[in-house]
């Protein structure tokens, strides 16, 4: 019993281990991914660009953020219940001007689901 419940820690731990890199690597092809934004929006706190601070995107009414001046289209899309989560900003980075009719967001979408996947989770860690 010991030798199997040890051959199983010993697979959990590999697979964890794996598991790790495996994040590790789609953290690092989403902040290249993330390049495509850099242009527009920072992850610093109330630093905006063209584009609002992403710092703190997850969980964030749309339309907000402290000393940024967001079209009305935005603002609505906020007062109507839009959250930013995985599915929401999915939605829009795909395609910003189908998702919200009206945005400022002057930006074709990412188009590759792998890319997509990446960059939402190095914004998920990088936005905190």
């Amino acid at each position: 019993m010991k030798k199997q419940f040890s051959r199983v820690t010993f697979s959990m731990v590999i697979f964890l281990i794996a598991l790790s890199s495996a994040n590790a690597a789609d953290l690092k092809k989403g902040k290249k991914v993330f390049n495509k934004c850099k242009a527009c929006h920072t992850l610093v706190e109330n630093k905006h660009r063209i584009g609002p601070s992403l710092h703190g995107i997850y969980g964030r009414k749309a339309g907000v953020a402290s000393k940024y001046r967001f079209s009305r289209a935005m603002k609505k899309a906020g007062d109507s219940g839009l959250v930013w989560d995985d599915k929401s900003l999915a939605g829009y980075l795909s395609k910003p001007r189908s998702f919200i009719k009206g945005t400022k967001m002057a930006f074709a979408g990412i188009k590759k689901p792998s890319d997509m996947e990446n960059l939402l989770a190095f914004l998920k860690e990088a936005s905190k």
